[in-house]
């Protein structure tokens, strides 16, 4: 590629790799790029996984900087995923699908609606007795002493996160979100920690899949991962700065504009 075309999609990269960690849908506007400098839709699904797992290891170093990580429960929760990531991997490296952006944008705004009512069907907190025992029982504590609600439905849907992931990855975010934040109960900060941990351990098997299937251009996809990376550690730092209101705001501006964008094209 020549120089500008090098510059533009590192550029496109870091706004992506921004997008990508306060809320979703950065390889939406990543993949039309590659597709413009001439790489057809399979492998410019294949190379952004390079540059996805550059920007979710900044993002992960930038959260851990800023005091928010729990290794214990990402972890679990990747590993869940994993099955899903190796089968869809396998079924994008071989993707011709004309409904591709329908069925995308019918996620997003479904993922929209779910936040939304669950936001709205929130209780105030009640005042609660302190006992150890129960509390032991219905909650786990993460690195930072937060209460979070055990559930293994969390666990269980990763698996459908994480074959949408290795499928497509674009919106793979928004339907993280969804899982943790309005199954699992945890907070959008939190959330988005845990996100891009889940998203950089199976993205790993999915290069792989990709790699084996010949849909990567690995200098590509190394020119995106540095603007990627950039835009991760930058996406980590506002999420812990601005706080949750901001990363709402965030999501369901692009929640609704990637929506639109889909269904009209």
């Amino acid at each position: 590629m020549e120089w500008w075309q090098n510059l533009l999609l590192a550029g496109v990269g870091c706004i992506a790799g921004i997008l990508n960690v306060l809320a979703g849908g950065g390889s939406l506007l990543v993949m039309p790029i590659m597709v413009f400098l001439g790489l057809d839709g399979a492998v410019a699904n294949g190379t952004a996984r390079v540059a996805i797992f550059g920007q979710n290891v900044t993002a992960i170093v930038g959260f851990r900087n800023k005091g928010f990580s729990d290794f214990r429960l990402s972890l679990s929760l990747a590993l869940c995923a994993l099955p899903g990531t190796l089968l869809g991997a396998f079924l994008g490296s071989k993707l011709n699908n004309i409904w591709f952006n329908r069925v995308l944008a019918v996620v997003m705004l479904s993922v929209l609606v779910t936040m939304i009512l669950g936001k709205r069907k929130k209780k105030k907190p009640e005042v609660e007795q302190k006992n150890p025992i129960t509390e032991q029982n219905d909650f786990d504590l993460d690195a930072s002493g937060v209460r979070i609600p055990h559930t293994m439905t969390g666990h269980l849907l990763m698996v459908l996160a994480g074959f949408y992931g290795g499928f497509i990855q674009a919106g793979v975010g928004f339907i993280l979100i969804a899982i943790m934040h309005s199954v699992m109960k945890i907070d959008l900060i939190r959330t988005n920690m845990h996100k891009v941990f889940i998203v950089a351990i199976y993205t790993i098997a999915a290069i792989g899949i990709f790699a084996w299937q010949g849909r990567i251009y690995w200098t590509t996809g190394l020119i995106l991962m540095v603007g990627m990376s950039i835009g991760g550690w930058i996406g980590s730092n506002l999420a812990v700065k601005k706080g949750e209101p901001f990363i709402r705001a965030v999501l369901y501006i692009a929640i609704v504009c990637l929506s639109i964008k889909l269904l009209l094209t």
